[in-house]
């Protein structure tokens, strides 16, 4: 059996995994954080309500929650995520950046003058220079690459896309990452798109593992192999 037949075999686990927690209302404990207190832009006149389309988790989730509710109410979260996106890219080609950024002993209002002049010379907006600035204030910035991909996963949430990463010991034929990506879409309904990477992964033995979002579907041999490990070692009763 192809290994996206696997998948739609298992399509009831696939459906409790993509969808348990899903259209959750914004995590309590993001609410009353108090380093997430500050606004990020002028509120609106009127109070907008903004419900993350992904439940997020850790600090990352909840910063990145933050950001995409914020960049949601001020209609800007194309801007946003593009401005994210660009620093995200000059950390990456510059070392010195990135370690600056990761170096907790830089003194706070160092590291606040610094990001607010990167900011301006980037012509960033006042939302992600404000939220930037927030970061630094409480020594996060070394999280912006994981906060970063939570927003990313947040933004084409909002698009109606899935990223799904399916991990195999060799690539998947064509055919196959056709269905696999067909059977995807008819769990997640008309109006989502469903775009896949492939990561090739020798260690798994065989078999596929699916990641969308937080989730995780693990139908690879390894992860078989030590679930009959285990089940060999419990005792017997007779």
């Amino acid at each position: 059996m192809a290994m996206a037949g696997r998948v739609r075999s298992a399509l009831p686990l696939l459906r409790k995994a993509l969808y348990s927690d899903s259209r959750s209302a914004l995590h309590p404990a993001l609410l009353s954080n108090p380093e997430l207190s500050r606004n990020y832009a002028t509120a609106p006149a009127k109070e907008q309500k903004v419900k993350v389309p992904v439940t997020m988790y850790g600090v990352s989730g909840n910063y990145a929650s933050a950001l995409y509710i914020a960049a949601v109410k001020a209609s800007a979260l194309e801007k946003v995520e593009s401005e994210i996106l660009d620093l995200i890219e000059a950390s990456k080609k510059s070392p010195k950046f990135s370690q600056f950024m990761k170096d907790l002993s830089v003194p706070t209002d160092t590291r606040v003058k610094a990001i607010s002049d990167i900011c301006a010379n980037a012509k960033f907006g006042d939302l992600t220079r404000n939220f930037l600035v927030v970061l630094a204030e409480n020594g996060r910035l070394k999280h912006i690459d994981a906060i970063a991909k939570r927003f990313a996963e947040l933004t084409m949430a909002h698009r109606g896309e899935l990223k799904a990463t399916v991990t195999t010991v060799i690539p998947l034929p064509p055919e196959e990452e056709k269905e696999l990506k067909e059977t995807l879409q008819d769990v997640m309904g008309k109006g989502k798109k469903v775009n896949i990477e492939q990561k090739i992964d020798p260690s798994i033995l065989g078999g596929l593992v699916i990641e969308f979002g937080q989730k995780v579907f693990d139908m690879s041999i390894r992860t078989r192999a030590r679930q009959m490990e285990r089940l060999l070692k419990e005792p017997l009763n007779f």
